[in-house]
C-alpha cells in the first residue's frame, strides 16, 4: 500500500510578487501558506528568492511561516559593462541611474522540483513565467502537476495547452491578500 507523500509548491517569489503588485496588491505570506496547505495539501512550500543580505529578516520570517527558503546569488546589473553607443544614442549623463539587481531562480527551481519528485504525490509550480514550460511539460507527462499557479491572468501564452492545471492566484485575492491593520486611539476621559 503507497504511503501518502503529500504535495509539494515551487514558488518562484519575484514572479509572484510582481504579478499580485501590477494588480494593487501584496501577498499575506501567512495566509498564502495556510492556503497552499487547506487548498492543496502543500506539506512542502519552496520558496526561491534571490538573496540579498538587507533583507535577511524577510528570509527568516518565511521559514518562520513555513517556507523552505532556497536562496539565489544575485549580482548588480548596474556593474555591468555597457555597450558603447553612439554619441547622438548616448543617455543624460546627468540621469540618475537605478539600481538593477538580477536574482535569476529558474534554474534552481527545477532542479529542486525535479529532485524532490520521489517525495512528493503532486507538485504545484507557483509562477506565471514560460521558462519552466519545461518542467510543466515533464511534470504534467509524469503524472506529477497538481496545478500552475499563476499570480494573475498574463501568464505565458506556452502555457496554453496546459489550460485545466492553471488557476489563478489574483482570484483569492480577497483572502490573500494583506490588510493593513491601524489601530484607533482609545479617547481619554478628559477628551
Amino acid at each position: 500500500m503507497a504511503t501518502k507523500k503529500g504535495n509539494y509548491a515551487f514558488i518562484d517569489n519575484q514572479n509572484l510578487n510582481l504579478g499580485v503588485q501590477k494588480l494593487g496588491w501584496k501577498m499575506d505570506w501567512k495566509r498564502f501558506r495556510q492556503y497552499l496547505a487547506d487548498t492543496y495539501g502543500v506539506t512542502k512550500a519552496y520558496m526561491f528568492i534571490g538573496h540579498m543580505p538587507e533583507h535577511e529578516d524577510m528570509y527568516l520570517k518565511m521559514h518562520e511561516l513555513g517556507y523552505l527558503v532556497v536562496l539565489k546569488p544575485t549580482f548588480d546589473m548596474t556593474r555591468m559593462p555597457k555597450p558603447e553607443l553612439p554619441r547622438e544614442e548616448k543617455p543624460d549623463e546627468k540621469a540618475e541611474e537605478k539600481k538593477v539587481v538580477k536574482g535569476n531562480v529558474d534554474a534552481e527551481l527545477v532542479l529542486w522540483a525535479v529532485k524532490e519528485m520521489k517525495n512528493y504525490d503532486k507538485a504545484l509550480v507557483v509562477s506565471g513565467d514560460g521558462d519552466f514550460y519545461c518542467l510543466v511539460e515533464y511534470l504534467a507527462k509524469e503524472k506529477k502537476l497538481l496545478h500552475l499557479l499563476a499570480p494573475n491572468g498574463q501568464y505565458s501564452n506556452l502555457y496554453n495547452s496546459y489550460e485545466e492545471y492553471i488557476e489563478r492566484i489574483d482570484k483569492q485575492r480577497k483572502i490573500l491578500a494583506y490588510k493593513h491593520f491601524i489601530k484607533k486611539k482609545k479617547k481619554s476621559a478628559s477628551s
